[in-house]
């Protein structure tokens, strides 16, 4: 019985409004044990004194019959009050336990059922929301919560597809290449080889980038932060790209003002964002294009521009554009159109330096210009 009532909130609130009557009726009883007679001898006396001693039946066992019935009578008053009050007790631990036991079991099961996997599961939440209790309030923060695990499966479940994806084409490539030459259809020449090894350099960047966005995600880096000069990480991230631009023909162009203040950011992560956001404006921008890198100050941040007249960005794809394996133009290959995580790890790492990075486009075949800010170095 003892297991049974810790195990539910409607007893456990039922007996804690009966100790607080019985602790109640206990005092009160103690109370009236040792005030009462006091009390009434005080009474009395003031009362004989009030009729000038002449009370009839003083003296002759009239005070204390009176005394035996003023007791008999507070002490019946008393057991109807408390059995009154244990009614009282029942009927609103009953109601309490409606109002409280009920919504606390529902959230109790609903969790249980998202603990099995069930993330649609959700409680009903009563009442007016911007007007609601603490149990309306507790309700409300735990549908937030379900829908934020929702979510995280969902992303979860598109990731571990996204990779498959990215993973099969590589795979097929090589396992083909390699049946071939064991059946002798394909030639055992440098550049039957060379494509295996294309293909192995492919899922070998791809595991590269997974492993840069896992730790990134994760915050698993520390920023070694110093004041460096923008122009220098434009420079630096231009001219390891410089021969990509000129095998694909696409101009490349850097504006960067010399009065511009110094940043406040760990070089290395930020010329990979450079790299990633620069690059990523090459893969979309075909040959005889162009691409322009400037920087300006916006107050206590100095913003990168990066714009290109490549494909563009239409107006539906910008809020998703920083999500990770996300491609505008879905018929685009890794190989083509890069790996889809590039943007994601510079969205990271933009923001874990106290910025933003964000996307303008006209639309399909307008162009685009990916533009970040980074804070001004307070030296």
């Amino acid at each position: 019985m003892i297991a049974y009532i810790r195990r539910h909130l409607g007893w456990k609130i039922f007996l804690s409004y009966m100790f607080v009557i019985l602790t109640g009726i206990l005092f009160l009883r103690l109370s009236a044990e040792y005030v009462i007679p006091t009390a009434f001898e005080q009474h009395l006396a003031a009362m004989e004194r009030m009729m000038g001693g002449m009370m009839p039946g003083a003296g002759n066992g009239l005070e204390t019959d009176l005394f035996t019935s003023f007791r008999d009578a507070f002490n019946q008053a008393l057991t109807r009050a408390a059995l009154a009050a244990f009614a009282a007790a029942s009927l609103l631990s009953l109601f309490i336990s409606s109002r409280v036991v009920k919504p606390v079991q529902e959230m109790m099961q609903a969790s249980r059922r998202i603990a099995e996997g069930h993330f649609r599961e959700r409680v009903q939440v009563s009442g007016d929301i911007e007007q609601a209790d603490e149990l309306s309030q507790l309700a409300i923060s735990f549908n937030r919560m379900a829908e934020q695990l929702a979510q995280n499966e969902a992303l979860r479940q598109r990731l571990i597809g996204d990779v498959t994806h990215e993973l099969r084409t590589p795979l097929s490539t090589i396992k083909g290449s390699m049946e071939g030459l064991m059946d002798g259809v394909l030639p055992e020449t440098a550049e039957t080889y060379q494509k295996i090894y294309h293909e192995a350099d492919r899922l070998a960047r791809l595991v590269e980038d997974l492993q840069q966005l896992s730790r990134v995600e994760a915050e698993a880096y520390t920023l070694d932060r110093k004041p460096v000069q923008i122009a220098t990480l434009v420079h630096r991230a231009v001219g390891r790209l410089g021969q990509q631009y000129e095998e694909k023909e696409v101009g490349l162009r850097v504006k960067i003002p010399s009065d511009l203040p110094a940043v406040d950011v760990d070089d290395d992560r930020m010329e990979q964002v450079l790299m990633n956001v620069v690059g990523n404006a090459l893969q979309y921008t075909p040959a005889g294009g162009e691409v322009e890198v400037s920087a300006h100050r916006e107050g206590r941040f100095v913003h990168v521009d990066v714009r290109d007249d490549g494909i563009g960005v239409p107006l539906e794809h910008q809020p998703h554009i920083f999500t990770r394996f996300y491609r505008v133009d879905k018929s685009r290959s890794r190989a083509s159109g890069g790996s889809g995580i590039g943007l994601t790890i510079a969205r990271y790492l933009v923001e874990a330096h106290g910025g933003e990075i964000w996307v303008e486009s006209a639309g399909r075949g307008q162009g685009s210009t990916f533009t970040f800010s980074l804070p001004v170095s307070p030296e």
